[in-house]
């Protein structure tokens, strides 16, 4: 599916939703990635955290996880992010959605 915002500048992160999914496109140093916009710590947006290459950091509590594979790696998080595959395609970009079943 078609990114319906641009890439944000590098070490910026952007907030979408595609079929009622929130999303966060994060720009790491040119490279985009993009995770499901909640901490897995307490569900809360993860939008304007701080982004230090791959690393994510929740501007609530502070914890952080790898954005390209959902690794957590400092507490409070615990549980792995979810992670989507991100393609670019001619201007844009395109993120994988997973299928709905039934």
């Amino acid at each position: 599916m078609e990114v319906p915002i641009a890439l944000p500048a590098a070490g910026e992160n952007a907030r979408f939703v595609i079929e009622e999914t929130p999303l966060l496109l994060c720009n790491a140093e040119g490279t985009p990635f993009i995770v499901r916009d909640e901490c897995p710590h307490v569900r809360t947006s993860m939008q304007g955290g701080l982004l230090k290459g791959t690393i994510l950091e929740c501007p609530l509590h502070g914890g952080k996880m790898v954005g390209r594979v959902g690794a957590p790696i400092a507490m409070p998080i615990r549980r792995a992010g979810q992670c989507f595959p991100v393609r670019i395609q001619g201007e844009g970009l395109q993120v994988g959605m997973p299928t709905r079943s039934g």
